[in-house]
């Protein structure tokens, strides 16, 4: 067909006639449209040797080849045309360039960007941006950010970049498959957040963040940004990314599992509910033996669900592909290298968890560690109208709090006077082996009044007026200034925000000791010399953490004079087996500031250091109206009825979202509410599970059906002997006749008391 139109077209010209505009046009719309490029140059010289307009003509061809998905005919096109000084329209132009960048052909669009500001049009920021894209998606972001700092100092303002701009940069460094990149996010962060008044994040932005502090497992920056995503409508399914990149969603729920971060795993899969987000299959692949996201944090970890009949083994291992080869095997990785969640075997062998009782027992400690420290910097007015003993009391009461319960030694009973299983119950306990001693805590005293004290210690963190005012003086009390005590150390030195520097230092630390055991290994002969100076060390007064940096730094930066001066302004004296330390020494260096606060506000101000209005936090820039009632807000105590309540919510929810959990996370729930004990949740786990298309042995079930009569609920044994006989599961006489006893027992009081 296109031969005759062409055919037609030859006649028409051979015989001396001309064909009209529309004709052309009809013509180009055609060949562009199949990608026959050449063919339409062809159609547009004709119209030329007509004196017929050919600009219209040729846009036209250009953006039918575009659309019929023809760009490096469109390209080439394009320049001819360009060449010939076509001058292109702006939709076209911005049409190329994003089209160009979409398939990553970067130096086509970079010349047609230059053909454009050769015809007087600038390039502005959405141009830089489909630019930057190709740059953020080669896999070396150390290309895409030199092109932001230039473009932030860029005086005009259509070329200044927008949030686009930092999110294709942010991604280069979220996707870069090189080392640890969160520190290069982190100073982007602050960029973007110091440019708040002219922009602010999107929903792409805070998925990427998430995404990215989850990948580098900083989580409670990930929880602190997805706070902020779930305010967006299908936030959960942008994280998502179709599964793409890693499937940052599940590794997002599945981080927030292995971290015993159990309320905002909710809070996330209830967000997932809200946007019609169905929970990825990947998620619920989490741990080994047949444990997912619903019970991998429930104790006991690393343990295998108690089913209630013997598991084949044998058979599993077979259907799994082993004789095959087909199983998956996993090997640990050498070195620091947090552990792959997609390497093979991965669901066979999986990183630590920390289990929710011990997450809340952590989260529980950091808040007494900053009520301690607020009740310090305050002095005795933020408790109010008390004595210097009611003082004295609240601060003890918090740093036990903080230490944590007393552990008792008990004597270990000889193994060989042991059963199996007492000898399995005694090995695991101590989980490092029998050479350790058990041991067992002490319960909390309870103490209403300090209680009722502590609680009139109020937090202000994120909360910028307050500190704003402290700033000028306003609302200062009169510390309560008490030299510090090295026992004090470990209460005060640790902070809920530093989890980037946590790790830096953990690894530091872990380094050092690696370095040590090679030297150990290569040197054995100078083990006892070593130890010799260890000794000798010990016995000089322990130095401040600052002082230990400052003297750090003089081995590191010889022509440092100033660290050199720092480190010796500090007065301090060792009595007592205490470290005292009183201030500094002298003031004559320009860094100084006073150790009161009083005067070191009053000596900031005097300087003006920085201006009242440049203070402000991420929440304040951001909009995080949410983030002062996460920061402030006394965490609750673990409980196991509480972590029984929650895997519950959690399993029902799992299911609604489309996910299936496994025999093993029923089992795993059910013991947490046999270990409560919680008969009022045993009806409604089974129900769950017998739903599902499980069922535990005998055993189990007899386990459970006794208990409740143990604890005088009939009720619920009658309702567990009811689901199960409903659900085709034969229960043992022996039980039916403890039931029946059960109830008639429990009927007859009531009988003789009407008679």
């Amino acid at each position: 067909m296109r031969e005759y139109y062409m055919h037609a077209l030859r006649r028409e010209l051979s015989e001396g006639l001309r064909p009209l505009h529309e004709t052309f046009i009809a013509l180009i719309r055609l060949f562009g449209s199949k990608g026959h490029a050449t063919r339409g140059l062809e159609i547009l010289a004709a119209m030329e040797k007509l004196n017929y307009d050919i600009r219209q003509a040729w846009l036209l061809l250009v953006e039918e080849l575009v659309r019929g998905c023809h760009l490096e005919a469109a390209n080439r096109v394009f320049l001819k045309g360009a060449e010939g000084c076509l001058r292109a329209t702006d939709e076209l132009y911005d049409l190329l360039i994003e089209e160009d960048c979409k398939v990553g052909d970067h130096s086509n669009a970079l010349t047609i960007a230059y053909e454009m500001e050769a015809a007087g049009r600038m390039a502005t920021t959405f141009h830089f941006n489909c630019l930057l894209s190709v740059q953020a998606t080669c896999g070396i972001p150390e290309i895409a950010f030199p092109p932001l700092k230039t473009w932030n100092m860029e005086k005009i303002a259509f070329m200044k970049p927008d949030t686009e701009t930092y999110n294709w940069v942010i991604q280069a460094y979220t996707r870069a498959e090189s080392y640890d990149r969160v520190q290069d996010v982190a100073e982007l962060l602050g960029m973007m957040v110091e440019d708040y008044k002219r922009l602010q994040p999107n929903v792409r932005t805070y998925a990427l963040l998430v995404e990215c502090f989850t990948k580098y497992c900083v989580i409670k920056e990930a929880i602190r940004h997805f706070r902020a995503l779930k305010n967006f409508e299908g936030g959960t399914k942008i994280l998502h990314n179709e599964g793409q990149y890693g499937d940052p969603l599940s590794l997002y729920l599945r981080a927030l599992c292995r971290e015993g971060r159990i309320v905002e795993l909710l809070d996330a899969l209830e967000t997932l509910s809200k946007d019609n987000q169905q929970i990825p299959p990947r998620a619920m692949i989490l741990s080994r033996k047949y444990r997912t996201l619903v019970s991998s944090w429930i104790e006991p970890l690393q343990e295998e669900a108690e089913l209630g009949h013997e598991v084949d083994y044998i058979a599993r291992y077979i259907a799994e592909g082993g004789l095959t080869g087909e199983r998956k095997r996993w090997v640990p990785r050498r070195g620091k290298t947090p552990l792959d969640p997609d390497a093979e075997g991965f669901i066979y062998s999986n990183p630590m968890e920390t289990s929710f009782k011990q997450r809340c027992l952590e989260e529980w400690k950091i808040h007494h560690r900053k009520l301690l420290k607020t009740l310090r910097n305050e002095g005795p007015a933020v408790l109010g109208n008390v004595s210097e003993s009611d003082y004295i009391r609240v601060e003890e009461r918090l740093k036990k709090i903080i230490k944590g319960p007393e552990q008792t030694s008990l004597k270990p009973k000889a193994a060989s006077k042991m059963i199996v299983s007492e000898l399995k119950e005694e090995l695991e306990a101590q989980e490092v082996g029998p050479l350790g001693s058990p041991v067992e805590e002490e319960e909390e005293e309870v103490d209403e009044e300090l209680d009722e004290l502590i609680s009139r210690i109020k937090l202000e963190e994120g909360n910028t007026e307050f500190w704003r005012r402290r700033f000028l003086g306003e609302g200062l009390n009169e510390n309560h200034n008490k030299p510090l005590e090295v026992e004090d150390y470990d209460v005060l030195d640790v902070s809920d925000d530093a989890d980037v520097g946590d790790d830096v230092v953990k690894e530091a630390e872990d380094d050092e000791v690696d370095e040590e055991d090679e030297e150990v290994e290569q040197n054995e002969s100078q083990v006892g010399d070593r130890v010799k100076d260890k000794e000798a060390e010990a016995t000089k007064p322990p130095q401040m953490i600052g002082v230990q940096l400052l003297k750090d730094s003089e081995h590191s930066t010889s022509s440092s004079r100033k660290s050199k001066k720092k480190s010796s302004r500090y007065q301090w004296s060792f009595q007592d087996g205490k470290l005292q330390i009183y201030g500094y020494l002298d003031d004559d260096d320009d860094d100084w500031f006073p150790e009161d606060i009083h005067e070191a506000f009053k000596e900031m101000r005097k300087r003006k250091v920085f201006d009242v209005s440049d203070m402000y936090t991420i929440s304040d820039a951001w909009g995080w109206t949410w983030e002062k009632e996460f920061k402030n807000k006394a965490p609750r105590k673990w409980s196991q009825e509480w972590e029984v309540d929650l895997a519950i919510k959690i399993m029902t929810k799992v299911i609604e979202l489309g996910g299936t959990p496994t025999i093993g996370d029923c089992a795993m729930v059910l013991r947490a509410a046999i270990r409560a004990p919680m008969p009022s949740a045993f009806l409604q786990i089974l129900q769950t599970t017998h739903q599902l298309g499980y069922a535990f042995g005998s055993p189990l079930y007899d386990e459970i059906v006794t208990l409740c009569l143990d604890l005088g609920e009939i009720d619920a044994a009658i309702a567990i002997v009811t689901d199960l006989e409903t659900s085709g599961i034969k229960v043992p006489d022996e039980t039916l006749d403890r039931v029946i006893s059960g109830r008639q027992a429990n009927e007859n009081p009531v009988n003789d008391a009407l008679q």
